[in-house]
């Protein structure tokens, strides 16, 4: 069965089927009344090469009624924000710098650039205005580096160059990602410590952003915006056909939709003081 996703519980799913379990991979599912919490654990290479993944742990929010409900909103942006502070230390000492991955001309693959447009960045006032919010908010720095296609540079490098010279404690990157069931479009987030390949959503993979790449814990989030037409034709598919990339005819209200609740989350994790509200009608 062919099939393409960036989802390592899409991947664990299609991989496992009557088997108990995987060797090298652990997984475990909790439901809560808006949303469930699948987390799938890379622990050595023999799990990293059956599920295509790197080693680490990968933790899937699943939303259904996202789409139709404020209070699934505000769960999920609550959810996202309890398993970000579950992979990286945060108080209000740490430095983050948020970067939006993807293209902005491209409606799938601006997920990352319109998720840093509502992030609370406060490192400029706390550096040069500290009375302003004293130590009751962490310092945050976010940035959208673009696609080598438009500045002519690789997006890691950019990237490295940016930590090297800011030190962050911390990088989040958020970018599109690809899924293999349609209907994960839009109501499914995934948050990895294996850092991301920028472009992965729409098969343009460049250089990780990772920590072994660049010296700082990273995490990386993501939403699926596409789904390959090969995986769609599944059995059916013609090895002659042009790649063909599928997305719904809605997916400006999805991007928009996910990047406010990735920020949310984000944001809501970054500053623990503040009530999703407050930090809503800070950004503005």
């Amino acid at each position: 069965m062919y099939y393409r996703t960036d989802l390592a519980v899409e991947a664990h799913e299609l991989t496992k089927g009557e088997a108990e379990q995987l060797e090298g991979v652990v997984s475990r599912t909790e439901k809560h009344d808006d949303f469930s919490v699948t987390t799938v654990e890379i622990i050595n290479e023999q799990g990293a090469r059956t599920l295509g993944k790197s080693i680490g742990k990968y933790i899937t929010i699943e939303v259904p009624e996202i789409k139709y409900s404020t209070q699934a909103y505000e769960s999920a942006c609550a959810a996202l924000a309890a398993e970000i502070k579950k992979l990286a230390q945060i108080n209000s000492g740490t430095l983050t710098l948020v970067v939006g991955l993807g293209n902005e001309n491209i409606t799938p693959d601006r997920l990352g650039t319109e998720t840093v447009s509502e992030i609370m960045v406060t490192h400029h006032m706390k550096k040069h205005a500290p009375e302003i919010f004293g130590d009751s908010v962490s310092s945050v720095c976010a940035i959208a580096p673009g696609v080598m296609g438009t500045t002519g540079m690789e997006t890691s490098e950019v990237i490295k160059s940016i930590a090297e010279s800011l030190k962050p404690d911390l990088i989040i990157a958020v970018d599109a990602l690809a899924a293999a069931d349609f209907s994960r479009i839009g109501v499914t987030v995934q948050l990895s410590d294996a850092g991301i390949q920028p472009g992965a959503g729409v098969g343009n993979n460049r250089n990780a952003v990772s920590k072994e790449e660049l010296g700082i814990p990273v995490i990386a989030i993501g939403v699926p915006t596409v789904v390959d037409a090969m995986t769609l034709l599944g059995e059916n598919r013609d090895e002659k056909l042009q790649p063909l990339i599928v997305t719904p005819r809605d997916i400006d209200l999805v991007t928009e939709r996910c990047a406010k609740t990735i920020s949310g989350g984000i944001n809501l994790a970054l500053q623990e003081g503040m009530t999703l509200t407050e930090i809503e009608e800070y950004v503005g």
